[in-house]
């Protein structure tokens, strides 16, 4: 056996001891699908005012993201470093601060005129 087939067939057993086969990946993709396409309607179609409008589509989106991390990016995994979890936070925590920051701005403005 050369080297590289050792190598593929390694990566094909991790896989599978960690459940990651290929039905994990083709189940994500369909909720991501189905999460899309339910933000889309309900935009198009104008089923709802503005405001539980805005409120469901974060909350897809909220789902949409943990789909992504769950399905695709394997979060809990526990075969890498501790400190991924962390950065993963710190993560959200930019994004938190620059989407309420940009809605801030959008709200109240900033008053400043050039």
């Amino acid at each position: 056996m050369s080297v590289m087939e050792g190598k593929l067939s390694d990566r094909g057993k991790a896989g599978k001891e960690h459940g990651h086969g290929p039905w994990m990946h083709v189940i994500g993709f369909v909720i991501s699908i189905i999460l899309t396409l339910a933000a889309l309607w309900l935009v198009l179609s104008h089923a709802m005012r503005p405001e539980p409008l805005f409120a469901t589509i974060m909350i897809l989106a909220v789902l949409q993201i943990l789909v992504q991390l769950f399905f695709f990016m394997h979060i809990l995994d526990r075969r890498g470093p501790a400190w991924h979890v962390w950065m993963l936070m710190l993560a959200f925590v930019f994004a938190f601060v620059v989407i309420a920051g940009s809605i801030w701005i959008m709200t109240f403005g900033t008053g400043v005129t050039f």
